[in-house]
C-alpha cells in the first residue's frame, strides 16, 4: 500500500496499472465503477492488509497533559513519601521542563480511588462518570514517550513525529481506507479551548500527503461551519454551474501539469457543495431526545468566571455531534479540550476539566454502545504526556500547587473497535516516576491503532522526497493485550 509523489500526470497512470491487482489503486477503481453502476455492488476488493475490527474513530485528546497519578493511577507509596525528596540518582539523569532540581520534592494525591466494575478497575473520584464503563475500557498505564514540551509531544502523539509537517493519524488513516461519506468530510476537528492549540492546523494536517486527507476545523462558537448559505440572489442553480466551470478548468490545468493538488482542490470544492445541504441536517439537534440531551449534559449551568466559561455546553455539544458524524460515514473526529497543563492549581484545574468532559464522555460511550456502533468505533482517550510525581517548584511560585510535564509514564484508556475493555494494561513503580511493567511507547500506541482498522503500520507508506515515510517512522510494536 505505497504510492509515489511525482510531477508527472503520466508517470502516476502507469504506476497506477501496474499497482491497481494489490494496492489503493484497486479501492479507488472499484468505487469510481461502482458509482457509475459498471461494477455489482456485492463485489469485493481489499481495503486493508487485513480483516478489520474498527472502521471509525472518535479521538478524545486532552490538550495539555492530566494528572495521572490524580485520576486514573493511584499510588499509596507516593502518598507516604510526600513532600520528602527525590532520589538523587533519578534527578540527575533526567529533564524537566520547569522544576529546579535541587529543592524538587514529591507530592502525594488528596484523591480517593475505588475499584470499578467487574474487573476493579481503580480509578478516581474525579470520573464518576467514567467508572460506571470500566468493564467496557482498556486503561494503559505504561505510556511513555521522548518529548517533555506541549509542542513536540503533541506532534509526536498526533502524527508520530515531534517536527511539523508530518500527516496526523487521521490522515493516514483516510489515505490508506478511503472515505465512507460522500457528503461530509472524513477527517473533522473540533476544539474546546482555553489557551489554544500550541500546534494549531498542524494537530488535524495531512503533512506530505495530499491536501485531501487533511482534516477539515468545525468551530466551536457560532456556526461550527462557515458559509454554509448562498450569499443573496445565487441560486444553487447558479453555484452547481460556477462550480462545474471552475472544476473544468481545473482538470484542464491538471491534465497538463499532473499536480495532485489540483485533484485535491477538486474534490475540496465538490465536497464544500455538497456539504451546504447535509451539514445543517448534521448540526440540528431538534430531532435528538431529551434524554439524549441531558444525558450528554448540554444543559448544565456553567457558572465559571474564568475563560473556561461556557466550556460545559461545548464539550458536551462537542461529544454528542462525534456520534452524529461517525453515524453519517466520518471515519475520522478528533476532539481536542485545552488545557489541562496544570503547572498550578491543579486541584481545582482538575476539578474543573473533569467537571467539564467525564459525564459528555460517557455518554458517548454508552450512546455509541446503545447504538451498536461501539464495536467498530474506536474511541481513544489520552494527552500527550502525564505530570511528575513532584510538586512544581518554580522561583515565582509561592506554593507548590502544581506538577510539571511527564513523558517518562502516563496514561491513556481506550475503548470499542477491537479492544478488550474491562483490564489494565502496564504498571509504574511504586511512585509513578517509570514504567515497571509492559512498556507502551506513542508508536506502539500507532501501530495497534491501525492494526485494529486493518492496516499494516509497516507496509502503510507514503513517498515522499526519495524516502518511504509511514506512522510509526522505524518503530512501533502492536500491543497485542489491547486486542480482543
Amino acid at each position: 500500500m505505497t504510492t509515489t509523489n511525482t510531477d508527472s500526470c503520466h508517470f502516476d497512470r502507469r504506476r497506477f496499472f501496474t499497482s491497481a491487482a494489490s494496492g489503493l489503486g484497486s479501492v479507488a477503481m472499484a468505487s469510481m465503477l461502482q458509482d457509475d453502476g459498471l461494477l455489482a455492488a456485492d463485489s469485493q476488493l481489499p481495503f486493508s492488509h487485513f480483516v478489520p475490527k474498527a472502521k471509525r474513530c472518535i479521538y478524545l485528546f486532552m490538550e495539555g497533559g492530566p494528572s495521572q497519578m490524580d485520576l486514573c493511577d493511584p499510588k499509596p507509596k507516593l502518598n507516604e513519601l510526600d513532600g520528602q525528596p527525590m532520589p538523587e540518582s533519578l534527578l540527575n539523569e533526567i529533564k524537566f521542563a520547569f522544576i529546579q532540581k535541587e529543592s524538587a520534592r514529591l507530592m502525594g494525591s488528596p484523591r480517593r480511588f475505588q475499584r470499578y466494575g467487574e474487573c476493579g478497575m481503580e480509578l478516581s473520584e474525579l470520573m464518576p462518570h467514567i467508572s460506571t464503563c470500566a468493564d467496557d475500557i482498556a486503561l494503559v498505564r505504561s505510556m511513555h514517550c521522548d518529548q517533555f514540551n506541549h509542542l513536540p509531544g503533541q506532534l509526536l502523539m498526533l502524527s508520530g513525529s515531534p517536527l511539523q509537517g508530518w500527516p496526523t493519524l487521521g490522515s493516514w488513516l483516510n489515505y490508506g481506507l478511503g472515505s465512507e461519506s460522500k457528503n461530509l468530510p472524513s477527517y473533522v476537528a473540533m476544539t474546546t479551548l482555553g489557551r489554544g492549540l500550541p500546534g494549531g492546523a498542524s494537530s488535524w494536517s495531512s503533512g506530505f500527503l495530499p491536501s485531501q486527507y487533511s482534516g477539515t476545523l468545525f468551530r466551536n462558537q457560532g456556526s461550527p461551519v462557515l458559509n454554509l448559505a448562498n450569499p443573496p440572489g445565487v441560486s444553487r442553480d447558479v453555484q452547481s454551474r460556477s462550480l462545474q466551470a471552475i472544476n473544468d478548468l481545473n482538470r484542464e490545468r491538471f491534465d497538463r501539469i499532473g499536480n495532485p493538488e489540483i485533484a485535491s482542490r477538486i474534490e475540496a470544492y465538490e465536497l464544500a457543495f455538497r456539504m451546504q445541504q447535509t451539514a445543517p441536517e448534521l448540526l440540528d439537534l431538534s430531532g435528538e431526545s431529551k434524554a439524549t440531551l441531558e444525558a450528554y449534559g448540554l444543559d448544565r449551568p456553567d457558572t465559571a468566571k474564568d475563560t473556561t466559561a461556557g466550556f460545559m455546553g461545548s464539550y458536551a455539544r462537542n461529544c454528542l455531534l462525534a456520534r452524529r458524524m461517525i453515524e453519517r460515514g466520518v471515519r475520522f473526529v478528533t476532539l481536542f479540550l485545552s488545557t489541562w497543563d496544570h503547572h498550578s492549581g491543579l486541584d481545582s484545574g482538575l476539578e474543573r476539566y473533569t467537571q467539564i468532559s467525564d459525564q459528555p464522555v460517557t455518554a458517548l460511550l454508552k450512546d455509541l454502545k446503545q447504538r451498536g456502533l461501539l464495536d467498530e468505533t474506536l474511541v481513544v482517550w489520552g494527552g500527550e504526556f502525564g505530570r511528575t510525581p513532584l510538586g512544581e517548584n518554580r522561583a515565582n511560585f509561592k506554593t507548590v500547587t502544581g506538577r510539571d510535564h511527564h513523558p517518562y509514564s502516563f496514561s491513556m484508556w481506550l475503548a470499542g473497535g477491537g479492544v478488550k475493555g474491562g483490564q489494565v494494561i502496564g504498571e509504574t513503580d511504586e511512585i509513578g516516576w517509570g514504567v515497571a511493567k509492559d512498556p507502551v511507547h506513542v508508536h506502539d500506541l500507532h501501530a495497534t491503532l491501525l492494526h485494529l482498522f486493518g492496516l499494516d503500520h509497516e507496509r502503510l507508506t507514503y513517498r515522499f522526497q526519495g524516502r518511504d515515510f509511514r506512522l510509526t517512522d522505524v518503530a512501533g510494536n502492536i500491543v497485542n493485550q489491547l486486542l480482543t
